[in-house]
């Protein structure tokens, strides 16, 4: 036997060996998930005292494995609770990294992990919390390519997303695959959960056949998040997970849980009868194809990112370092911040005045701004408008524009590219960034 060929076949009965090796692991850990040891038992007893649970119970958890799809604000609680129950699988998915913006409501991350990819520091989180649990990491965006690997996997899911694109990619997978699906949402003061796909109920496009139009789907980043309230449908979310898995009577499918964290109150909707008719979760599971565009279905990206606008003529936009050099050579300029009030008064250029993008053209607030112009300037002043990222700012030199009155009383209307990030990134690296 010559040496390549004997390289070769060695080769193939290491492969072979290690084949047989993880074939035995899994067996042996198959094995040990049918049975609680005594550290089981004194770990979990305050919750197999319940006759819901009880032994048999704890085994459907420990045997059980859960994905989580975005360990953020919802992903962080409902991971927590599961792992900390004695689920005996984790799945994490998420491509996105830890922010410092993250941390009043992901309570997963620590300070220190910023820059840190959330899976991992969502895994090193957890297996502090209970060494037991097998936490598998997903770093990928799910789409349309990759939903039905993952998925497949794992035998209850938990929509913990932040965007439309993957909720109906999750639902669809869910669908297609025979996985329950629980789902949550929650924004400001608000939050939402209901539980799809279980036991022939109704699925996300039963209720959303079509998407919300872009522009009235809110997000954490534009619209704000009180930290507790995804932590409270986190919550819910594990809660109704390990209903699930231990085939408890109340699941709560073909309903909808509405919390409304400023009343501190809950609201359960019963979601009709049954599934819509001619929905996707009405097909067999071979004529459900998740191939569409899903991106242009819903008309957004998949993912919470701010989209950046280009609205204006490049004549009409000045950069941040233009706006230094007007300051700085005591030209005539007059700054419009056109923020909210509330974020105005987080933070703001000294030499800039407030109106909302809502008021501008309000007769108060245009009437206002004439004189302002007429009584503190000697000269015709550069308008330039502001914002947070650069969007607004252009919205609102649109909105200006259309005022014939002010138009004849300033020299130019301009807006600043990248608004105040811009200014952080390139003029003042103190200024605060949200």
């Amino acid at each position: 036997m010559d040496k390549d060929t004997e390289i070769l076949q060695l080769t193939a009965e290491i492969v072979a060996l290690n084949e047989e090796l993880s074939q035995k692991t899994k067996l042996l850990e198959d094995k040990k998930k049918k049975f609680l040891t005594s550290s089981d038992i004194s770990r979990f007893s305050r919750q197999m005292i319940l006759p819901e649970v009880g032994a048999e119970g704890q085994k459907k958890l420990k045997a059980s494995s859960v994905l989580i799809i975005g360990v953020g604000g919802l992903g962080c609680p409902s991971s927590m609770y599961l792992t900390s129950a004695g689920v005996g699988t984790i799945g994490l998915v998420d491509y996105d990294i830890v922010e410092v913006n993250n941390l009043h409501r992901q309570l997963l991350h620590a300070q220190n992990n910023c820059g840190m990819k959330k899976v991992i520091s969502g895994k090193l989180s957890l297996k502090h919390l209970n060494e037991d649990v097998r936490i598998i990491t997903h770093d990928v965006q799910l789409d349309a390519n990759n939903s039905v690997e993952i998925i497949d996997k794992y035998d209850v899911i938990l929509d913990a997303s932040d965007n439309l694109v993957t909720r109906y990619i999750i639902n669809d997978t869910c669908v297609k695959m025979g996985k329950p699906l629980v789902s949550g949402s929650a924004i400001q003061f608000d939050g939402q959960l209901a539980v799809y796909n279980y036991k022939g109920s109704v699925c996300f496009r039963c209720l959303h056949p079509k998407p919300q139009p872009p522009e009235t789907v809110g997000n954490c980043s534009s619209a704000g998040v009180i930290g507790p309230v995804p932590g409270v449908i986190g919550v819910l979310q594990a809660m109704e997970a390990i209903k699930i898995i231990i085939d408890h009577p109340n699941v709560l499918f073909n309903n909808l849980l509405i919390y409304d964290g400023g009343d501190c109150d809950f609201k359960r909707i019963k979601l009709g009868n049954g599934k819509r008719e001619g929905c996707i979760c009405t097909k067999s599971s071979e004529k459900i194809l998740i191939n569409m565009d899903y991106e242009e279905f819903c008309g957004s990206k998949a993912n919470d990112k701010i989209k950046i606008l280009n609205l204006l003529e490049d004549s009409e936009r000045i950069s941040v370092k233009e706006l230094k050099k007007l300051v700085s050579e005591n030209t005539p300029l007059l700054v419009i911040d056109v923020r909210k009030n509330n974020e105005y008064e987080m933070c703001h250029l000294p030499f800039s005045i407030n109106i909302q993008l809502e008021d501008l053209n309000t007769d108060l607030f245009s009437s206002r701004l004439i004189e302002k112009i007429n009584t503190c300037y000697k000269k015709a002043p550069n308008l330039v408008a502001i914002c947070r990222r650069g969007n607004d700012s252009q919205k609102a030199v649109i909105e200006l524009k259309k005022n014939t009155a002010l138009l004849s009383k300033v020299n130019c209307i301009k807006d600043v590219i990248g608004g105040l990030q811009e200014w952080s990134k390139k003029i003042d690296t103190n200024f605060p960034v949200y």
